[in-house]
């Protein structure tokens, strides 16, 4: 788990050294540098796994330079297949040797996560792995290519600073910038399964695995499904428990955290756990069912308490650590619980995320399943002309308004302003169906797979932006900032195509959220966590960001950008104050944070 980051081309070598050492957080064991004449190639080592010097990076073999951000889980198994002289116990020399072996299509013999920067001779590859875990921005100028783990080794590397607007638009729509965008024109992000080459002064960029090639419904009998789901999930787990470093885990009072810390625990790792609850905000606090959790399963758990003054100042310091606006409240919190486990000499910490998305966690799923049906009702023209004159400020509006018109309803779980929504706060026009562009092209391939259940695309769609670009761009920031690698069990994709091979039918039929993995569960974690209703990492962002004042900061930089109609903005500020559109507002608060920190 490290930091990657070179330039090809032309580069100014104390400017390049002032941008790797922003990067320092991600790998603070060790600074690898290669450095030429048209080239600077560098990393910063996290050790891992293979502590020794011998796996320091960038690793070189012949006219082959190496830079590996993240953990190949089958190493092992892959290591004992290829002939090769291996010289250390680590997974990146494995990565070498696949590489050495199958050219470009090492990657599809990879289990893990990994971002990857690989030059041979005058040839650069650049891949993230299948789900988006690891991140890898790039930026190509006239004189040079530069790439990077995080945007911010890449910004003192651009002449001028300007707003991209796609990023805003689709961040706005879907709580982080939609790949390929960063809210930096210039720079950009690999997709998740998404591979470049660099050679002769052009980029190719292909997508090299698609998780929709699963063939569907070839499972149709659950108790096959259930089986089938708990040797991949055992497998999973166990493979992320292997560290040469002192390991914790995240623990709420659901079951996904439940589940990792039963495993653990059932394969002889005693692995601590944390929980974070919020000073005088009892109906976030998670800390008393972790606690039961904790007991129930007969594990050690340290709870935190975060105030009010702790999260304020902690704003400034974190959205400096994500570099761009993202839609997430949860990244304080996070944030404060991962500065006490670095604390306390923990370098791996597991956590759920994945699941929900995997087993239709959300009650809206189920929303949405119904809304699908009002596609066929058969006076849907009346309630058409009914809908656009009776319009609601509710995003629920908007649904069904796509259903009775025949369009595509859902659009991630992530969805926080509508089109509508848009078109009404900003000052230029923003046509309907603008927001789904940046969707489109996962539609697409939806559309083009052997997969016709909606839910899959719920999952799919769930899975490519609102994990990838929301959820999985948040915990690694915030675990990397305070040097800590994060691995999430969920999202292995064997795990992963496991689900998306059973009949979908068997995830909704029950029509409880997460059915079937409770199912998978219940002779296994205790009917308290079962039966528990979800909380999800809830915050009192809201009556901080009011309290504080910090929410004038919104309509301050507007009155300088002039972005937005004014009454609207203060329409939504003054019903957020009273708990509706509260995201949206936090929302507009990040995106002003950025703008009066970057633009203004």
């Amino acid at each position: 788990m490290c930091a990657i980051f070179g330039i090809i081309g032309s580069y100014d070598s104390k400017l390049a050294r002032h941008a790797l050492l922003r990067l320092v957080h991600r790998g603070p064991d060790y600074c690898g540098i290669e450095e030429k004449e048209q080239l600077f190639f560098a990393h910063q080592r996290l050790s891992i796994t293979d502590l020794h010097h011998r796996s320091h990076q960038p690793l070189t073999h012949g006219e082959i330079l190496l830079s590996f951000n993240g953990e190949i889980y089958n190493h092992k198994e892959l290591r004992a297949q290829l002939e090769f002289d291996f010289r250390t116990d680590s997974d990146t020399e494995v990565i070498l040797a696949a590489y050495l072996e199958w050219g470009d299509e090492f990657v599809s013999h990879l289990r893990g996560m990994f971002a990857i920067a690989l030059l041979d001779g005058k040839r650069l590859l650049l891949a993230r792995d299948r789900l988006g875990k690891k991140p890898l921005f790039f930026m190509q100028t006239p004189d040079a290519f530069c790439f990077a783990s995080e945007i911010k080794g890449l910004t003192p590397l651009l002449k001028n600073k300007e707003l991209n607007e796609d990023a805003m638009c689709s961040y706005l729509s879907y709580l982080a910038p939609t790949a390929p965008h960063t809210f930096y024109k210039g720079i950009e992000k690999l997709a998740p399964s998404e591979m470049l080459v660099y050679e002769d002064g052009k980029c190719s960029r292909k997508q090299y695995y698609e998780i929709l090639d699963t063939p569907p419904n070839k499972i149709t009998n659950k108790q096959t499904a259930l089986t089938q789901l708990e040797e991949k999930l055992e497998e999973s787990i166990a493979l992320r428990l292997e560290s040469d470093v002192p390991m914790a885990a995240l623990l709420s009072g659901g079951i996904d955290s439940a589940t990792i810390a039963y495993y653990a625990k059932r394969f002889g790792k005693k692995i601590p756990t944390y929980t974070l609850g919020f000073e005088n905000f009892g109906k976030y606090d998670e800390r008393e069912n972790a606690k039961e959790s904790a007991k129930l399963l007969g594990i050690q758990n340290t709870a935190l308490e975060l105030s009010r003054n702790d999260f304020i100042d902690s704003i400034d310091d974190v959205f400096a650590t994500l570099d761009e606006p993202l839609n997430d409240p949860a990244a304080i919190a996070l944030n404060y619980l991962f500065g006490q486990i670095q604390k306390d000499g923990h370098k791996v910490v597991l956590s759920g995320e994945g699941n929900d998305e995997l087993f239709l966690g959300y009650r809206q799923y189920f929303e949405y399943l119904e809304m699908e049906k009002a596609k066929a009702i058969f006076h849907k023209n009346w309630f058409k002309k009914y809908m656009r004159s009776n319009f609601s400020m509710n995003r629920e509006w908007e649904w069904y308004k796509r259903a009775f018109e025949g369009e595509v309803v859902f659009r991630t779980s992530s969805e926080k302003f509508t089109d509508m929504q848009k078109n009404i706060l900003f000052k230029k026009n923003v046509r309907d169906g603008d927001g789904f562009l940046y969707l489109k092209a996962l539609r697409e391939r939806f559309d083009a797979s052997a997969h016709t259940d909606e839910s899959i695309w719920f999952s799919y769609a769930d899975l490519m932006h609102f994990q990838a670009e929301h959820f999985l761009a948040k915990l690694d920031r915030v675990s990397m900032a305070h040097s800590i690698e994060s691995r999430t069990p969920f999202l292995d994709h064997e795990f992963v195509a496991s689900v998306f091979s059973i009949d979908p039918k068997l995830r909704y039929e029950t029509g409880v959220t997460k059915g079937l993995f409770k199912e998978l569960m219940q002779d296994k974690l205790p009917s308290e966590i079962l039966s528990r209703k979800k909380k999800g990492f809830s915050n009192p962002y809201g009556e901080y960001l009011y309290s504080s004042g910090r929410v004038d900061l919104i309509e301050a930089v507007n009155k300088k950008t002039g972005m937005f109609k004014e009454d609207i903005l203060a329409d939504y500020v003054k019903r957020a104050k009273k708990g509706r559109f509260k995201q949206h507002i936090w929302g507009l608060y990040a995106l002003s944070h950025w703008i009066d920190k970057e633009l203004l």
